[in-house]
């Protein structure tokens, strides 16, 4: 059975830092792509980042570029996303979700944690 479980968020105050972690089992975590995607009260979901497990190529939304780092430690089977220079419209909830490739479609995703920033 696929698992992934996101922690790591929080409130924090504008221009602060947090960091998310996804810890993924129950498949074989270099065949994948694991992304994170963010969706806001009443907004679409945004794909905000995105890491290849195969070669490590980052993908990042304009919206974050610059600000967020995503990484992987396929030793851990987990993926991780540095937040830093948080702003309140980052404020969402925020997915991993595992697929195929980078910008397609995920097929797993976790429950979420919330992120809050405040002004």
């Amino acid at each position: 059975e696929v698992q992934l479980v996101e922690s790591g968020g929080g409130l924090v105050q504008a221009g602060g830092s947090l960091r998310l972690s996804c810890a993924a089992s129950g498949f074989t975590f270099d065949d994948y792509d694991i992304g994170w995607i963010r969706q806001a009260p009443g907004k679409e979901r945004e794909g905000v980042a995105c890491i290849s497990s195969s070669d490590g190529s980052t993908y990042y939304a304009d919206s974050v570029k610059g600000r967020f780092t995503i990484s992987s430690d396929n030793a851990k089977n987990s993926v991780y996303l540095q937040m830093n220079s948080l702003k309140p419209e980052d404020t969402a909830v925020y997915y991993c979700a595992v697929g195929s490739s980078c910008g397609g479609h995920y097929d797993y995703w976790g429950r979420g944690t919330q992120v809050t920033v405040s002004s």
